[in-house]
């Protein structure tokens, strides 16, 4: 009883240290500040064409929407604009608490609009989305409840709406949530690879590289070296499913994170998805200077 009794206390001590030791923000800074400007870029791109895609009627209606969204929880602020010249000056409102945000501006509030306005544009933008407005989402969301503004930021520097730089628990819990996320994004995206035959037999990569509708790079010189399409098939595989145990120990740590990087960068030169790529470098980045 008393062996049950030191384990059950050095679990919950383990615990207790991995979700409640105080962290300071130098990293979540860096993470807000990347986020932040991927966020307000890739919601930037919408405002040539905003009426065309996110108008009620436009190429994207709000009728298609509430085909894939009945839930009352899928809300989007779109619902309750019609006019095309409250869209744009509501766009543009977004845009700039966006870029506050990602300077260090009032984070406290900035990062809380922020992640609810880039959960907002996914779920009006249905049919549009893919993984880096989720990445996104859950990266906003988990620096909205942390001291993220105290480092890397242009307002703490001009003393204007900056935040001081200090070490909270809710630091660390921001940063727990951000690794634990990527970790079952990581691990439900190699479990659905392993249901298509082409990961099996390693002609995956190839089916990438080969596809003109997201190719940037003529990458089809590769045909000749299959052996390196069958290699890159594999380690892709064992990567995404592997990283949910092979990140968190300090010797296999570094060896992910530098296979994060050619992988990432990789799909975005190659494939079209650069920002996709960033901000998925960006989300590995919580594992950056782990000391457990």
């Amino acid at each position: 009883m008393i062996g049950l009794s030191k384990w059950i206390r050095s679990v919950c001590d383990a615990w207790d240290s991995f979700w409640f030791t105080p962290r300071d923000g130098k990293m979540l800074g860096l993470i807000r500040l990347l986020t932040g400007l991927i966020a307000f870029y890739t919601h930037l791109v919408w405002t040539p064409l905003l009426s065309q895609f996110l108008g009620s009627e436009g190429m994207l209606p709000l009728a298609y929407r509430s085909r894939f969204f009945e839930s009352v929880f899928a809300w989007s602020h779109f619902d309750w604009i019609s006019s095309p010249s409250i869209l744009f000056v509501v766009h543009i409102a977004a845009l700039i608490v966006m870029l506050l945000f990602a300077l260090g501006f009032w984070t406290r509030v900035t990062g809380i609009a922020t992640a609810l306005l880039v959960i907002s544009y996914a779920n009006r933008a249905t049919g549009a989305l893919f993984g880096l407005d989720q990445i996104t989402g859950f990266l906003t969301l988990y620096l909205a409840i942390s001291n993220c503004g105290g480092s890397f930021s242009l307002a703490r520097k001009l003393g204007i709406g900056g935040q001081k730089a200090n070490t909270s628990v809710g630091n660390n819990i921001a940063i727990r949530l951000m690794q634990i996320h990527l970790c079952i994004v990581y691990l439900f995206a190699g479990l659905g690879k392993c249901q298509g035959e082409t990961w099996w037999n390693g002609e995956a990569i190839w089916g990438a590289v080969a596809s003109y509708e997201y190719q940037t790079l003529d990458m089809t010189w590769l045909a000749d070296h299959m052996w390196f399409i069958s290699l890159m098939t594999l380690v892709t595989l064992v990567f995404e499913i592997g990283y949910v145990a092979l990140i968190w120990p300090k010797l296999t740590r570094p060896v992910m994170l530098a296979l994060a990087v050619p992988l990432h960068l990789g799909i975005g030169l190659c494939m079209g998805m650069l920002e996709f790529g960033l901000i998925m470098l960006v989300a590995n980045l919580a594992f950056v200077g782990q000391r457990d």
